[in-house]
């Protein structure tokens, strides 16, 4: 404890579980159930309570409320948990529920996540590594967000929603279906707009597999047949390429919600 910083003002219940260099700032909270992991920064005003584990090198910024009760009118108390990764970081008046009997008992946080203020995760949510939550983003409960998924400003995503690795959410979205890995979806509802190219080029890849995986969207999405039968042709064409194959798995899995296709049945434009 002796490389703990804990403000004079700060609450920190006996039973926390603080790792070395943990840095607890002004008017802080911190209930007996949580552990912060080394290196943790509460810069002031933070609330963490419940079953919650902050991993190494999180920073939570002020007003943030992490752990408390979730909102759902099912739950009864249960000692679910909530678990947020290494190196995340959590701005000011973000909102991080736990999970509920019904969903598992855990909302859990990748690594590497930046979520901004006044953002929301639900409870029995799942969100991947290197996830950028924009302000206001909304995520209701027991979704499931993959790893680098980018939402803009004021997405509000439907409850049990999927969205893929490396997605990426156009501001002032309402997503209320799935979407596939590598896609971009925007509007109120949101449709598939084609896919994150921006994104995967950033990101260095390979730049015949994106030639591939548009290739294959084409197909998937186009007007002939029904979606099984253009996903099952894709995944029969493109049997080798790891980035279809992930959307073939996707599609064909099962999912509380329908996955989301170009508006008007139209493959949109990727340039």
């Amino acid at each position: 404890m002796s490389s703990v910083s804990i403000h004079p003002t700060a609450i920190v219940a006996s039973g926390a579980r603080l790792g070395a260099n943990v840095r607890i700032g002004p008017y802080c909270i911190v209930g007996e159930n949580v552990v912060l992991d080394a290196d943790v920064e509460l810069i002031s005003h933070v609330v963490v309570e419940g079953h919650t584990h902050v991993g190494a090198g999180t920073r939570i910024y002020p007003f943030a409320s992490v752990g408390h009760q979730p909102q759902d009118l099912k739950y009864k108390g249960e000692a679910s948990r909530l678990e947020i990764g290494e190196r995340c970081v959590i701005r000011e008046a973000a909102t991080l529920n736990p999970g509920t009997a019904a969903g598992g008992m855990l909302t859990k946080v990748g690594n590497e996540c930046l979520i901004m203020a006044s953002a929301h995760v639900a409870h029995d949510t799942i969100i991947g590594n290197n996830v950028i939550m924009a302000n206001y983003v909304g995520i209701a409960g027991h979704c499931r967000i993959g790893d680098n998924v980018t939402f803009g400003g004021t997405v509000v995503v439907h409850q049990r929603t999927r969205i893929g690795a490396h997605a990426f959410i156009g501001a002032q979205s309402m997503v209320d279906g799935d979407v596939i890995p590598y896609g971009m979806a925007v509007g109120n509802r949101a449709s598939l707009a084609g896919l994150n190219l921006v994104g995967l080029k950033r990101r260095q890849f390979d730049r015949e597999a994106i030639h591939r995986l548009r290739a294959a969207y084409r197909m998937i999405f186009s007007n002939e047949g029904t979606l099984r039968e253009r996903t099952e042709d894709a995944a029969e064409l493109f049997k080798d390429d790891d980035l279809v194959q992930d959307v073939v798995a996707f599609i064909t899995s099962a999912s509380d919600r329908p996955i989301l296709v170009p508006r008007n049945g139209q493959v949109a434009s990727e340039d």
